[in-house]
């Protein structure tokens, strides 16, 4: 039987709100209600958001669409401390009173430390965010104290050593970063199982990338039936027995219902489904793509001056290596009325704001040599 590290979870599946539905440019509110009921309706009550997340609307959107129709039973809610919004210990509390009011509720089920790392650990610690956080939780603002992490797995030793009161840590877990050496995600997941920390997983479709698959690597997962590419990615990763809770960013109902379909009564993946995704895994490694999930760190606050969409340019140099098709049309949509990667100026800012640590500079050379 799994285990259960927190009773209020419901099943192993988490709404994550980083990429809710858009229609004509705004969040579609409609859809997210509809998506919202059916999520609670099939058993899920776990959800998630934080204030960078759509510029800010996320949390509104959350407190329109799930907070005012649904009684507090029925939900936990986890939200975010993230280090642009505050400078100071004085700063911390009066932006969190914010976040309450702007998602509708009274206390928070969860509250993370957001996207740990070197460049930003010593301003928590400075600004004693953790203490901070231990006293909303004596007041029972927070039921639940944890962070999230985006660095190596030596710091998050680090962390979890200096705060041994940290009771959950979110990482970035797929089948493709599961070995890799930026992303270290085993290594991680490992050093949470030594520190006894219940694990929530981030990217566990790695931005929609593990199912925008080459051709090739299509072909090994419809040749074991007709269970979408998403299924294998996120049952590979619920599998872990230190995991509670899988964030998956689902931008339809579409997505949720397959989400739904085989996590409801979630089974691991067998022996014959774990070959297929080993062999995946080889060949989507082969390709070289960037490794970029999509989260749009880098274009959000203003962290690109020329107003250039990364995430997307590189998507379009990893759909060219992939696919293999012209989208040369696609790279024009992307950049008109928006900045081309050749204008990139070499500022670094959106570096400094990566999850994955890309070289997001050099790499923007290389679309423009190949679109340009």
């Amino acid at each position: 039987m799994a285990q259960i590290f927190f009773p209020e979870m419901k099943k192993k599946l988490a709404f994550g709100a980083m990429r809710l539905p858009m229609k004509d440019g705004q969040i579609d509110k409609a859809q997210v209600c509809d998506m919202v009921d059916a999520f609670i309706e099939n058993g899920f009550n776990y959800f998630d958001t934080a204030h960078g997340y759509h510029d800010g609307l996320s949390e509104t959107t959350l407190k329109e669409c799930l907070t005012s129709r649904h009684d507090r039973s029925e939900y936990t809610l986890t939200n975010k401390l993230t280090e642009p919004y505050f400078n100071s210990k004085e700063e911390i509390r009066p932006f969190f009173e914010k976040q309450l009011a702007w998602c509708g509720v009274e206390y928070f089920d969860f509250y993370l430390m957001h996207a740990l790392g070197r460049g930003n650990y010593d301003k928590f610690q400075r600004c004693e965010a953790f203490e901070v956080a231990q006293e909303l939780k004596k007041e029972g603002k927070v039921k639940h104290v944890g962070l999230s992490f985006h660095d190596s797995a030596d710091f998050l030793d680090k962390i979890l050593t200096d705060h041994p009161e940290v009771e959950v840590v979110q990482i970035q877990f797929n089948y493709l970063d599961y070995e890799d050496d930026r992303v270290q995600s085993r290594k991680c997941y490992e050093v949470c199982k030594k520190h006894n920390k219940p694990i929530l997983v981030m990217e566990p479709v790695k931005g929609g990338s593990l199912v925008n698959l080459s051709d090739e690597a299509k072909k090994v997962y419809d040749d074991l039936g007709d269970m979408s590419y998403a299924s294998y990615a996120i049952r590979f990763v619920a599998g872990f027995d230190q995991i509670a809770m899988v964030l998956s960013g689902m931008s339809s109902i579409e997505q949720m219902n397959d989400n739904i379909s085989y996590m409801k009564d979630f089974k691991p993946l067998s022996e014959k489904e774990m070959e297929a995704v080993q062999k995946v895994i080889r060949i989507t490694k082969g390709l070289d793509l960037i490794p970029c999930t999509n989260c749009h760190y880098c274009i959000e606050e203003n962290h690109c001056p020329m107003n250039i969409r990364i995430p997307d340019l590189f998507s379009c140099l990893n759909d060219k290596a992939s696919l293999g098709s012209d989208i040369e049309k696609k790279y024009a949509e992307f950049t008109d009325g928006f900045g081309k990667a050749s204008d990139c100026v070499k500022c670094g800012m959106c570096e400094a704001v990566c999850p994955q640590h890309l070289e997001i500079r050099d790499l923007l050379e290389k679309v423009a040599v190949a679109f340009e």
